[in-house]
């Protein structure tokens, strides 16, 4: 995990490595709705347009505005619009390393810094789950 934090800013990037094509990882990864299948805490996801909201097992709802969902490129772009940040973007990246497998690349930035390292601390449980599904692990 790499980290860093500017004037109440903060910026959060996890990665891990996927023994799986980068076109199977975007199918799961890069659909905003199946969030759900591997983003721990993450119980409900609805897409209206633009606009997903996802439930927390909590029950707090997060709604989020979708800014990007590319699939060339394999990029997935959100930004959180709940009352706890007053600035957000989380970019998702699927990357194909050229071995037959890929690299997921999810980063946060986010006002106030805290936020960016709840949500990183978040996504690398989140892509640990990711990896576990698509290998097969249990």
């Amino acid at each position: 995990m790499s980290a860093s934090v500017t004037a109440g800013r903060g910026s959060v990037r996890r990665q891990i490595r996927i023994a799986r094509s980068p076109d199977d990882v975007w199918a799961l990864a890069g659909d905003p709705v199946r969030i759900t299948e591997w983003w721990p805490g993450i119980v409900a996801a609805t897409v209206d347009g633009a606009t997903r909201v996802v439930t927390t097992a909590s029950g707090i709802p997060m709604p989020e505005s979708i800014l990007t969902v590319d699939r060339i490129q394999r990029r997935f772009q959100y930004r959180l619009e709940a009352p706890i940040v007053r600035e957000h973007l989380s970019t998702l990246d699927v990357l194909d390393t050229g071995e037959g497998d890929s690299l997921v690349v999810y980063a946060a930035d986010a006002d106030p810094a805290t936020m960016a390292l709840i949500i990183g601390g978040a996504a690398g449980a989140a892509l640990e789950a990711l990896r576990r599904l698509l290998e097969g692990e249990h």
